[in-house]
């Protein structure tokens, strides 16, 4: 039997009534809404949890580590890693711009002349 059926149970015969004195049934229903009160929950409410206990845990230093650390640790490693792909996408940029010039039909002295150069400038504007 479990801890409600006891309980549902208890009430059961306590709310039929029992042949005690007044002394006895007082004490029981004393007792009785003692339970009642404490066990009694109260409605929730929309309150800013947050703010009462903004710096409120700094001294303990898991609660540090979690609040701040672990949050600061994540954002380092997230610029980080779009730094790094940034940088990649840069570099596979230059290499199709390479690679394509390198496999056209001119010659490699052509592209050393510095007359081709000025061809390019003029050409490109």
């Amino acid at each position: 039997m479990n801890e409600h059926n006891l309980g549902y149970r208890v009430r059961q015969i306590l709310n039929q009534g029992l042949s005690l004195d007044g002394e006895k049934l007082a004490r029981l229903e004393a007792a009785r809404e003692q339970a009642v009160a404490r066990q009694r929950i109260t409605a929730p409410r929309m309150v800013l949890t947050w703010a009462d206990n903004l710096t409120g845990g700094l001294g303990d230093s898991a609660s540090l580590f979690s609040r701040f650390l672990l949050p600061a640790a994540m954002l380092i490693l997230g610029l980080v890693a779009i730094n790094t792909w940034q940088q990649s996408q840069t570099v596979q940029e230059l290499v199709e711009i390479d690679s394509g010039v390198l496999t056209s039909d001119l010659p490699i002295d052509a592209y050393l002349d510095r007359g081709f150069d000025a061809w390019l400038k003029r050409s490109s504007q």
